[in-house]
């Protein structure tokens, strides 16, 4: 067994779908990081479009705070906006368009 598998084999519960039964904005992340770690860019944008924004804001942040980036700042704002609204719009798609089929 590889450490790919075995994380697989211990994901984190959503406690929000465990109690409450609904998917909550960061339902899929684990899964897609899986993905990616795995080579599978495209099935990890499937199961979770705001995880590649969100994997460049957190590194454009730690390249931010080391070499003090000129516009890094107002490239952060918008990095973060765009991951925003990728994982809200995804998170309704998934919870009210999908759903209806």
């Amino acid at each position: 067994m590889n450490w790919i598998d075995w994380i697989e084999q211990h994901l984190f519960t959503c406690p929000n779908k465990y109690f409450f039964g609904l998917e909550c904005p960061g339902c899929g992340m684990q899964r897609s990081l899986l993905e990616i770690f795995r080579g599978n860019v495209f099935e990890s944008i499937l199961l979770y479009p705001g995880l590649i924004p969100l994997m460049f804001t957190i590194v454009m942040l730690i390249v931010h705070l080391k070499f003090k980036l000129s516009n890094g700042a107002r490239l952060l704002q918008y990095s973060y906006i765009t991951s925003a609204s990728v994982v809200m719009v995804s998170f309704f798609v998934k919870q009210f368009i999908q759903h209806q089929h």
